[in-house]
């Protein structure tokens, strides 16, 4: 846990959030500033700054936030006209927040990316 993190001290309950889903590795909440009518956040309680920080040993954890996605979106009505996963790593790709979080949105047609 990183003591300047925003995401660690959500995930530590120092910070309220609208929580969805949480258990021992992961917790879920709705994204404060959305960018599609549905836009949660699936965070790992670990702290680890991005994606070229995993090691082989957080494999299932990654497994486990994707697996919690497709269940969110089967919770809140969004699995069958369709989500996007997105998992910013580093300035360029737009991440904010320097703990890897995947990010599930939908709730409308979304546009193309790139």
């Amino acid at each position: 846990m990183s003591t300047d993190c925003i995401f660690c001290k959500i995930a530590n309950g120092e910070i309220p959030s609208e929580k969805i889903f949480e258990d021992e590795e992961i917790i879920a909440f709705n994204d404060i500033n959305p960018a599609a009518p549905k836009h949660m956040l699936i965070v790992p309680k670990e702290h680890i700054p991005t994606l070229n920080d995993l090691q082989e040993r957080h494999v299932p954890l990654i497994g486990k936030m994707f697996a919690t996605a497709k269940d969110l979106a089967k919770k809140t009505g969004i699995s069958e006209s369709g989500y996007r996963t997105i998992i910013n790593c580093n300035g360029d790709s737009g991440q904010e927040v320097f703990h890897i979080h995947l990010h599930v949105l939908g709730g409308a047609r979304l546009g193309r990316m790139g």
